[in-house]
């Protein structure tokens, strides 16, 4: 019995990302396919779990490289379970967790300065005259103080 194969416009109609986009995803080695007799490329059912994930821990700020080493630990040509996803995410939880305070952070001083309605700067949170914060660091150092 021959399993089901995709062609690459099918893969990326199914998924909803680009021709292009799923080349990029095979150079990295984050997705596989094989060839037909005529050498075009045909993608096994596990490709469109994969790139779910893929898109998912995208959508999470998950960068393609941190994606491809969590993509490493895998079998090349199986779809992730439910076991093998919940590995992937707990080691991205608290990445994500961080970043969620963060951008709380961010959103709580932004909002605090924008809501006086004085557009002086003079009393924004993140507001540097002088460069005084230089000796702190590089970056937002208010911001990234906890």
């Amino acid at each position: 019995m021959k399993t089901q194969e995709f062609s690459v416009g099918q893969v990326a109609k199914r998924c909803g990302v680009s021709v292009s986009a799923l080349h990029f995803y095979e150079s990295k080695g984050l997705i596989a396919c094989g060839r037909n007799g005529g050498n075009q490329r045909r993608f096994s059912p596990d490709v469109i779990r994969r790139v779910a994930v893929i898109k998912a821990a995208q959508k999470m700020g998950i960068s393609l490289a941190e994606i491809q080493q969590a993509f490493s630990v895998l079998p090349k040509h199986r779809a992730p379970d439910k076991k093998d996803w919940q590995a992937l995410s707990s080691g991205w939880h608290q990445q994500l967790s961080e970043r969620i305070e963060y951008l709380q952070r961010l959103r709580d001083s932004l909002t605090g300065c924008i809501g006086c309605g004085c557009l002086s700067m003079s009393k924004c949170p993140v507001y540097n005259p002088d460069d005084k914060l230089a000796p702190q660091g590089p970056g937002p150092v208010i911001l990234d103080k906890a």
